[in-house]
């Protein structure tokens, strides 16, 4: 042992002993090798059996309760190893016992079984009195093979609790996946001990320092394709819209309405990972732009705005990178099928623009729903035809000007996939797919908005590494309520105006 580690051993005998501290020592017991005795077939009884049951489906164990509650009957017909007996209590019940489980309501028949396990040596948890137990039933966190226990040392039931939810919400599902490929891993290294241990150590390093083991030359990528996403817009720009140059030099005020509007968008859609598209088409369409243009001026700001939100949830870990993958090439073939569908109609653009309103009506009362539903269970099952999904999004985002987020991210996460993953693998994504169909529209179109595109552009670039941090500090459903409410209000407002105009 080195002198810092015995120093540090020291320091931790020395804070028990002024402290007091978690004397607790945690074990995790095979249940189903062992025989548990649990006397008490009440409420509390059913509670403990529970508990030991959501752990161990194949544990052993004996109930002992002259009074035996209907849901204990039909729990231990679930479960092959649950042997119910229904008679008193008496210490021979326990000779067979390698752990014993008191549930009863009566404090002296609870002292009388823990003599008469303590006499046999065996380990008891009495519920309901920490002064009398050996051990704890604490709150666990599973996530298929991963089981962390939590322990208060009996202070705080409800601490434990609550620190259950939040690591139940922050463990990623995926995590059970990464301990199955290390399991195969670990069997499939040659070599001895010392080079497993290093090897692996290497290898699950990125779950503790994700910001010091990047993805090989993925910064260089991504900063590489912004610049050269904007190098190649401006160029085209220069060369095909006479019009961009004079922008330049006699900025148009409203381009001031779009930078504010670019700005508070682009941070409503961090927060909540969606709506940006809808909310600044819907603003677009509104103030007379037309819907390929509208779709043009959003991908355009999404650019900037993704690949730095995109940067930030890679920086901080929030990108599932077999989900990008499955979502990146569908995603791109959809956006640019879409871009070049909606230029071909520009000439059409006054019979358009009533569709593309009804989208984003549609799309509007999709986010409202969506905020009434933030507490539905995860499904069973998730979603797998992911390169489907990004298809069908690519090309409704690139029609609409919208509805990746909306589509995508909520669509993987009704089917079960973690929410922060889930917004920051989409971020990144949206990032490429907004390139692509970015410069589909302007191979396309011709006479572009530039007060509105430009404004959209910077007030978004600004907005997203803001956007990006707050996506956890927010009431998610207020705002949710908020841009569906606008949406759908501007949406009918320009449905209404297009069937006067036609009466």
């Amino acid at each position: 042992m080195t002198l810092l580690a015995q120093n540090n051993d020291q320091l931790s005998v020395q804070d028990e002993k002024t402290t007091g501290g978690n004397q607790l020592f945690p074990v995790f017991l095979k249940l189903n090798e062992l025989h548990t005795v649990l006397i008490g077939a009440g409420n509390v009884g059913l509670e403990k059996l529970t508990a030991i049951l959501n752990n161990s489906r194949h544990a052993r164990v004996t109930v002992i309760a002259e009074n035996v509650i209907p849901e204990v009957y039909l729990l231990a017909d679930k479960f092959k190893g649950i042997n119910i007996i229904q008679k008193s209590f008496t210490e021979n019940d326990l000779d067979t016992a390698d752990i014993v489980i008191a549930a009863t309501d009566n404090s002296e028949l609870n002292n009388c079984i823990r003599q008469a396990a303590h006499q046999r040596k065996l380990l008891i948890n009495v519920a309901d009195k920490p002064e009398l137990c050996d051990f704890y039933l604490g709150s666990i966190v599973q996530k298929g093979d991963l089981k962390i226990g939590i322990s208060t040392n009996g202070k705080s039931p409800t601490v434990a609790k609550r620190l259950k939810e939040i690591l139940n919400e922050n463990i990623p599902d995926e995590l059970n996946t990464t301990l199955h490929q290390m399991s195969i891993l670990r069997n499939s290294l040659n070599g001895d001990f010392a080079y497993k241990v290093k090897k692996l150590n290497q290898i699950t390093s990125v779950l503790v320092e994700p910001k010091t083991q990047p993805i090989k030359n993925f910064k260089w990528l991504l900063w590489g394709s912004i610049i050269a996403s904007i190098v190649i817009a401006a160029t085209a720009l220069w060369f095909n819209e006479p019009e961009f140059k004079s922008y330049v030099q006699n900025i148009n005020p409203i381009f001031y309405y779009f930078l504010g509007a670019g700005f508070v968008l682009a941070l409503i859609d961090g927060a909540i990972g969606m709506s940006y598209g809808v909310t600044a088409t819907t603003f677009s369409l509104s103030m007379g732009v037309p819907p390929a243009i509208a779709s043009m001026g959003v991908h355009l700001s999404e650019i900037l705005s993704n690949g730095i939100a995109g940067w930030m949830h890679y920086r901080m870990g929030n990108i599932n990178w077999k989900l990008f993958k499955l979502l990146l090439i569908p995603g791109i073939i959809g956006a640019v099928t879409g871009a070049y569908i909606l230029s071909s109609l520009e000439h059409y653009s006054q019979y358009s623009k009533p569709f593309v309103s009804l989208y984003t009506l549609i799309l509007g009362l999709v986010i409202l729903s969506k905020a009434f539903k933030l507490k539905q269970k995860k499904a069973d099952n998730k979603i797998k035809r992911i390169g489907l999904l990004g298809l069908g999004g690519g090309f409704i985002d690139a029609v609409g000007g919208g509805g990746w987020g909306s589509i995508v991210l909520s669509t993987l996460i009704a089917g079960g996939r973690n929410p922060r993953f889930s917004l920051g693998t989409v971020k990144l994504s949206r990032f490429f797919i907004a390139l692509m169909s970015s410069l589909t529209f302007i191979t396309m179109l011709n006479g572009a908005r530039w007060e509105s595109v430009s404004g959209l552009v910077l007030g978004s670039a600004l907005a997203s590494p803001i956007a990006a941090k707050i996506s956890n500090k927010i009431s998610t459903r207020s705002i949710m309520v908020a841009v569906a409410v606008i949406v759908i209000l501007i949406s009918l407002k320009s449905i209404v105006n297009f069937l006067l105009k036609i009466i």
